[in-house]
């Protein structure tokens, strides 16, 4: 991006840092924390901090991308952000949240420790497959209410983030929202796949780690909670389940309608509607459709389904995709001098990937380290990923930036988008959740040494 040898003052970083450091602290003031819950304040701050930017590059006096100043700088950009990046990214996600939103799982289990440690791992699998928000929305109250005669429930949601938000959806683009911008910039659909050893271990040490310990919270349970938990028993029942089917075509469609490329097996090019948004986005807003007309909507009560979550995430991604445009371009610039200070190594771009995961989001972190290993020479030719879109990764970046992005984003409630819903939904259940900071210190003593181990076996 960008003219060669340019490269933005980094004082223009300040809108994306700002609407980044408004999502994390906002929140957590009392005097801003209620008009931070409006989508409309979200709205607000994410469009003026966009305006902001898109001004830059409307007033500086080189072009972006080759394009001449003012007015040509400014649309590339927008064209850049919104429709090759915001639509796309925006539109998979409201399909799955809509489609996952019109299944129903209820019923109580006893709360056994295996019981709960099964129902997590079933979150995990399925979150590559109907996504992290997907998996989220489908089992968080059912577990709830599984749980709900047991005092012991804060570390099982703590666990749950982990696993079913974040760790669990690192095999498909859907799975998470910095794969799926990685597949907008070219990684073929199924290359995630290739990480199913690291998400296999990551999952399977979690959940071994998560069963003793709340066989040891069990063993502390009062008895006359354990004989309510084994007396007040309802069966599993699954309503909505053409909404799996749905979500099936939704997974074929974002891996076969790419914009300008040809349909597997035809020489049928899939048409590019407008600036890369295409067939792709229509059928997934059709089957969003399709959702709303045969779930009935008993069901979508029963979950407690509104559009408030998703409606939080349209409006802080809009202004993030614009905003985030300055540090690409920067990243570009400083990518080819980064061999000077030996800062091209896959253990760097895990780490430095991750921890950043950990305090901004995991999705504009991903793509401003994808960037900048995508701007760099790599030795050996036989490590290098051909991209869709064009040009070259190699690939021990494109695997610590993926795992860092993805199991990162579990370090912190706005490391992934639905860590927050969670802790909200567990709230509004009744269970006492960690603080902001009380929260990080639960995922840095337990995921911590685990990512060390991630890094000197994997990365």
């Amino acid at each position: 991006m960008g003219i060669l040898g340019f490269m933005p003052h980094v004082a223009w970083v300040a809108p994306f840092a700002v609407l980044l450091l408004c999502i994390a602290v906002l929140p957590l003031l009392g005097t801003t924390k209620h008009w931070w819950e409006r989508n409309t304040s979200k709205l607000l701050v994410s469009v003026l901090l966009g305006v902001i930017t898109v001004g830059y590059y409307l007033w500086r006096g080189v072009g972006f991308e080759g394009a001449d100043p003012g007015l040509a700088s400014a649309k590339l950009v927008l064209s850049h952000a919104i429709l090759a990046d915001y639509v796309p990214f925006i539109v998979l996600l409201f399909s799955l949240y809509v489609i996952s939103g019109g299944i129903n799982l209820s019923g109580d289990l006893p709360a056994h420790p295996m019981t709960n440690t099964v129902f997590i791992g079933i979150g995990a699998l399925l979150a590559s497959f109907i996504g992290t928000t997907g998996a989220s929305m489908l089992l968080i109250r059912p577990l709830l209410q599984t749980n709900s005669e047991r005092k012991y429930v804060k570390h099982t949601i703590i666990v749950f983030i982990f696993l079913v938000c974040n760790i669990g959806g690192c095999l498909l683009p859907i799975g998470d929202p910095p794969l799926f911008l990685g597949y907008l910039r070219g990684v073929p659909f199924l290359w995630p796949f290739n990480l199913w050893k690291e998400w296999l271990f990551l999952n399977a040490l979690v959940l071994v780690l998560y069963y003793f310990w709340d066989t040891w919270r069990y063993r502390q349970e009062a008895i006359s909670d354990i004989r309510r938990d084994e007396i007040q028993v309802a069966p599993i029942r699954l309503q909505g389940t053409v909404n799996f089917l749905l979500l099936l075509v939704v997974v074929l469609a974002v891996g076969t309608l790419v914009p300008g490329q040809k349909f597997p097996g035809t020489n049928w090019v899939v048409p590019d509607i407008w600036h890369g948004v295409g067939l792709r986005e229509l059928v997934q807003l059709a089957l969003v459709g399709i959702s709303m007309w045969l779930t009935p909507g008993a069901i979508r009560r029963a979950n407690s389904f509104n559009f408030a979550a998703i409606g939080e995430v349209a409006c802080l991604f809009l202004g993030i995709f614009v905003c985030m445009q300055v540090p690409i371009e920067i990243l570009h610039a400083v990518g080819p001098k980064l061999p000077e200070y030996n800062l091209t190594s896959p253990r760097f771009f895990f780490w430095a990937t991750g921890i950043l995961s950990s305090f901004l989001d995991n999705a504009p972190t991903y793509v401003v380290f994808f960037e900048t290993a995508r701007s760099l020479e790599w030795s050996n030719p036989e490590e290098l990923l051909t991209l869709t879109t064009g040009g070259k990764i190699a690939l021990p970046l494109l695997i610590a930036i993926s795992l860092g992005a993805v199991f990162m984003g579990a370090t912190s409630y706005i490391g992934n988008g639905p860590n927050f819903m969670v802790k909200s939904i567990a709230e509004q259940s009744g269970v006492k959740m960690p603080s902001f900071f009380g929260y990080m210190v639960y995922s840095l003593v337990i995921l911590g040494p685990l990512f060390v181990v991630v890094m000197f076996i994997f990365v």
